[in-house]
């Protein structure tokens, strides 16, 4: 049977939904904004970030008069869709910190420890069912180039003070067994998995529970600096508050500053069907480790409590115009291609199928990391940019904004991380153009044994980039 038809097979039955948003503990609705109501802070944006915003604003200064205004349902876009992959990087990972901000690079590993530290002893203090593990992560090198590439990186990290194990071939394929893996590098201590729905229902009842105001339903059509703070106007109502935090993320900013500084990519993603105890065997993987290879256009793929494999990534798509629909989160060809993938790293698996499949639109930056500024005379703070890694950073986000907003200096406030923005995309339509020339070019490098052409070698000067 051919790869495609493998792929296409498995897929017949796959059901074209979020297989994190079906579960049955879902809550259900809460109402939307009816009339005009006052607030000390309000967040726009009921994902990640704008949870944890509230949360943390909540135990900072209890009593404080928090509303938060979501469009759709808490955790129903990129918060609910994700692979669960809870990072301690604050930098999408080591490699971009260390070209980034290298002499602050300590700081910021120290503080994203600290943050991973934090999301646990929430969940922990608030009771939230999301499956908490701290399995670590397992990067595959599946080229001989990246087996080069990685021994490199694990040297530099193991010299950071980061407690990580480079593994060979054959010790690689005793943790996981497949045949396109040529070594690994573990890190044991740096992620944590999380059914991330969960997570996202978790944070927005502890929100309430501390007596936030929580409006679902409820777009924000434009923002108003007045003499006694700020206006958000909707479709029914009104909230005027002190403060504001913008936590729209892939969204179209309310801010016309920031509608250049991040662009919406869709990833996408398979969910398998619950894995028999014999194909359990015949992959080994019973550590549990989150896994990603490591090339340019890499996968992530997780297991779940019953026995599933998530499979995601690869191909990052972006649509002209920053365009974001429903519709784009169904691709065939893209699932068919991430099917093919997935049978050529688990050939012992034919014959699997995928339960659901799915994609969701997420925030990039230029820099591949979260920026964060203020708007409107200090009364409004930002963080926007999370690339993907908004699990575990969203709630140093928060902090970093909830710092902004207070007006005093904090170790967060005085990171060159928060105090420099990155470059903005350029406008049409010489940001897609841009876009998918990078995101051919990293695909050729990934062919040719890792090496970057005349356009990344000029982007990595510029300190631009895009992710896959």
């Amino acid at each position: 049977m051919s790869a495609a038809h493998a792929a296409s097979r498995a897929l017949a039955d796959a059901s074209p939904s979020v297989y994190w948003l079906e579960d049955p503990m879902r809550p259900d609705q809460l109402p939307a904004l009816r009339g005009d109501v006052d607030a000390d802070l309000l967040v726009i944006g009921g994902g990640y970030s704008g949870l944890w915003t509230a949360l943390r604003a909540l135990e900072r200064e209890p009593g404080r008069r928090v509303v938060v205004l979501e469009a759709g349902r808490c955790g129903n876009e990129a918060s609910g869709r994700n692979g669960g992959f809870a990072s301690s990087s604050l930098t999408h990972g080591f490699g971009n910190g260390l070209e980034r901000w290298p002499d602050e690079l300590p700081e910021l590993d120290r503080l994203g420890a600290e943050n991973l530290r934090g999301i646990a002893d929430t969940i922990a203090r608030y009771d939230i069912d999301c499956n908490w593990e701290e399995t670590g992560e397992l990067s595959v090198a599946t080229a001989p180039h990246q087996v080069r590439e990685l021994t490199e990186f694990g040297a530099l990290m193991r010299e950071a003070g980061h407690d990580v194990e480079l593994l060979d071939r054959d010790e690689v394929r005793a943790k996981v067994n497949s045949p396109t893996y040529l070594a690994g590098l573990l890190d044991s201590t740096g992620t944590a998995l999380v059914e991330p729905a969960r997570l996202a229902w978790g944070l927005r009842h502890a929100c309430t529970d501390l007596g936030a105001s929580v409006y679902e339903g409820t777009q924000v059509l434009s923002i108003h600096d007045e003499p006694d703070g700020v206006r958000a106007r909707t479709a029914h109502g009104s909230v005027r508050a002190r403060q504001v935090a913008l936590a729209t993320n892939a969204f179209r900013p309310l801010l016309r500053r920031l509608r250049l500084m991040v662009v919406p990519v869709y990833d996408h993603v398979l969910m398998t069907e619950p894995l028999s105890p014999e194909q359990r065997a015949a992959i080994g993987w019973e550590g549990c480790e989150g896994l990603a290879d490591t090339a340019n256009q890499f996968h992530y793929y997780r297991q779940t409590r019953d026995h599933r494999i998530l499979w995601g990534g690869y191909d990052a798509v972006y649509h002209f115009g920053s365009h974001i629909a429903r519709s784009l989160e169904q691709s065939e060809r893209t699932h068919n291609l991430l099917a093919e993938q997935f049978f050529e790293t688990f050939p012992q698996l034919e014959g699997l199928r995928f339960s659901n499949r799915w994609g969701g639109v997420i925030d990039t930056s230029t820099r591949f990391t979260a920026f964060y500024g203020t708007a409107l005379h200090g009364r409004l703070g930002y963080a926007l940019g999370y690339t993907g890694l908004g699990v575990g950073a969203t709630r140093f986000g928060a902090d970093v904004v909830l710092d902004l907003l207070a007006g005093e200096p904090t170790e967060r406030t005085e990171l060159e991380m928060v105090r420099r923005k990155p470059l903005p995309f350029p406008p049409e339509p010489a940001r897609a153009i841009g876009i998918n020339l990078t995101r051919w070019a990293m695909a050729r490098a990934d062919r040719n044994e890792g090496r970057r052409n005349l356009w990344l070698r000029a982007l990595d000067k510029a300190g631009l980039g895009f992710d896959s």
